[in-house]
């Protein structure tokens, strides 16, 4: 049978190296982009990190300061750009 030109473990699922200063919320293990995201998530929910009054909004603790570029806030929108940048 053809097989289809893409190869399993691409994209979402390779695992990418997170930053030293991502690697304080993420560990530093490489690990596949969307465990990175789920676990950047799981420091703001531990963390009551959210802004109460806008849920999208996030409020950046002194570890999640330096992945955002020194931001004290960002949208969960623009947090995708941010961790873009802490991976390799």
């Amino acid at each position: 049978m053809a097989q289809s030109g893409r190869k399993a473990g691409g994209g979402l699922a390779r695992p990418v190296q997170p930053s030293a200063d991502l690697a304080a919320i993420t560990g530093s293990d490489p690990l596949p982009r969307s465990q990175v995201v789920s676990k950047v998530w799981d420091h703001i929910r531990k963390n009551n990190l959210q802004n109460p009054q806008n849920k999208r909004e996030i409020v950046a603790d002194d570890k999640l300061k330096k992945v955002f570029g020194g931001k004290d806030r960002c949208s969960m929108f623009e947090m995708n750009k941010h961790l873009s940048n802490h991976l390799k």
